[in-house]
This record gives structure tokens, C-alpha cells and sequence, in this order.
């Protein structure tokens, strides 16, 4: 098995990346996908434009564990932000980027996205991920427990995690 992801570790290549991401996707929407992942220098690059909605974000080299996410392309702004702040030492993220989007400098949408997340260990010479854990997203700007009718809290199913935000968003675990 060839690790995918050690703290300080270069990146595999295009291709793996590709291969790795991917898999956060649905399977009928994987084709389309475009995919960022990591260059030797450690910055985020377009590994493959697609055609579709949905933007992959490979592995991160720098982190430990295996973790790859797609998102709808109208998060991407938001999630690119994010990545600077950490990147730039900010501790008070979602301070920044609610002001950011209140104020129409970050670009955020007004409608519902999905984002899907994959992590557990990826064996690249088979293209498998074993010990998968799957997290699904839906966000949905704003929304509260009395618009959604869903609970505030992790329970057996579906929540809203942080309840009117911008970023508001339903939890929906698989396993």
C-alpha cells in the first residue's frame, strides 16, 4: 500500500490525486468533476478541469490522515477563503468570512449546495479507500431548526449545524 498522506509528505502524482479525490463524489457525477489538488511547493492547483458542478479537493499531503471532499462550485470562493485565513494564521475564520459575504466582498450563495466528504486510508495501488467514512453536507443559507424541522444537535439521522449562518448546513452521516 502506498500511504497517501504523512505529515510533511510531497504529494502524490496528478494522476493519484485524480484518482483519490474523486471518490467523495458520487459515482455518476465523477466523470465531470474538476479537481484541485496539491503541487510540489504544497499550493493548491487545478489537477483537471471538468464539466460539471462539482469541485474535488484532493488530500492534503501536510495533514494527517485521508480526507477528500466535492463540493458544489458556488462554495468554492467560501472554501478557498477559508484555506487562506488558516493558511495566514486567523483564528476567527467564520468572523471574517460573515463579514466578508455580508458585506459582498466574498461571494457566497443563496441557495442550497451540497459537499461531500470522504476519509479513512487510501490504497493507492488497488484505488480503494478502506475504513471509509462518509459525511454528506447540504447547505443551506440561514436555515434554522423551526425552517427545517431538523434538530440542532447530533442525533439518529439528519441536523442542522450552525443554525442561522450564512453556512448553515444539514449533517447527514453514512457509514
Amino acid at each position: 500500500m502506498i500511504p497517501c498522506t504523512t505529515r510533511a509528505q510531497s504529494p502524490p502524482d496528478a494522476e493519484t490525486q485524480i484518482a483519490a479525490a474523486v471518490k467523495a463524489a458520487p459515482q455518476s457525477m465523477r466523470d465531470a468533476v474538476t479537481v484541485r489538488g496539491y503541487g510540489a511547493d504544497g499550493t493548491i492547483t487545478t489537477l483537471r478541469e471538468g464539466s460539471g458542478e462539482l469541485v474535488c479537493l484532493a488530500d492534503d499531503p501536510e495533514e494527517d490522515g485521508f480526507h477528500v471532499a466535492c463540493y458544489h462550485e458556488s462554495l468554492a470562493p467560501f472554501m478557498q477563503r477559508g484555506r487562506e485565513l488558516r493558511r495566514q494564521g486567523v483564528t476567527a475564520v467564520d468572523s471574517v468570512r460573515r463579514a466578508e459575504i455580508e458585506d459582498g466582498t466574498l461571494a457566497y450563495p443563496d441557495h442550497s449546495a451540497a459537499l461531500y466528504n470522504l476519509s479513512g486510508t487510501y490504497d493507492a495501488a488497488a484505488d480503494t479507500v478502506r475504513d471509509a467514512s462518509r459525511l454528506h453536507v447540504v447547505y443551506v443559507p440561514y436555515a434554522t431548526a423551526e425552517s427545517t424541522g431538523l434538530p440542532t444537535r447530533p442525533q439518529d439521522g439528519p441536523w442542522l449545524m450552525e443554525p442561522d449562518q450564512p453556512w448553515a448546513h444539514i449533517m447527514i452521516s453514512n457509514p
